[in-house]
C-alpha cells in the first residue's frame, strides 16, 4: 500500500492524501491531477519520478511542463548529462527543451507558465490512454 501525498511541510499534510495500490498508480494519479512537475533536490526516488515524467512527455502521455528547481547548482550534471545527449544524438534537440531549470522558484514558474511543447510524441497519446472495462 502506496501513500500519494501531494506535499509535506513541517509535519503537516497539505493537500490530499490518497491510498494507492502501487508507485505506478501513485505516479499515474500525481501526473493525472498535476498541472505540472518541479522537481527539487533529492535522491534517487526523486530522480525517478522526473525522469518518468520526462519520459511520458516524450511519448505524449502528457504535455505539462517539467521543472528543476536548480538550488545551488544542484541538477548542473544532470542537465549537462542531458546537453551531451543531444550533442550525441540520443536526445532529439526538441526534446530537449522538456525539462526547464531556474535556481529560484519565481524564475522557474514564470518560465514553466510560458511553456509550450516543441517535440513531435511518439505515439499518439490516445494509444496510452487507459481504458477500464
Amino acid at each position: 500500500m502506496y501513500f500519494c501525498i501531494y506535499l509535506y511541510i513541517s509535519g503537516e499534510t497539505v493537500g490530499e492524501v490518497k491510498v494507492v495500490s502501487n508507485m505506478h498508480e501513485r505516479k499515474a494519479v500525481m501526473a493525472g491531477q498535476a498541472d505540472a512537475f518541479i522537481a527539487l533536490p533529492g535522491g534517487y526516488g526523486t530522480m525517478e519520478e522526473v525522469m518518468e515524467m520526462i519520459t511520458w512527455s516524450q511519448l505524449g502521455i502528457h504535455n505539462k511542463p517539467v521543472g528543476l528547481l536548480n538550488v545551488d547548482g544542484y541538477y548542473n550534471s544532470l542537465l549537462e548529462l542531458f546537453d551531451n545527449g543531444v550533442r550525441e544524438g540520443f536526445i532529439k534537440p526538441a526534446s530537449r527543451h522538456i525539462v526547464i531549470s531556474s535556481p529560484n522558484a519565481t524564475e522557474l514558474l514564470a518560465k514553466m507558465e510560458l511553456y509550450t511543447p516543441l517535440h513531435q510524441e511518439v505515439v499518439p497519446r490516445q494509444s496510452w490512454e487507459v481504458v477500464n472495462l
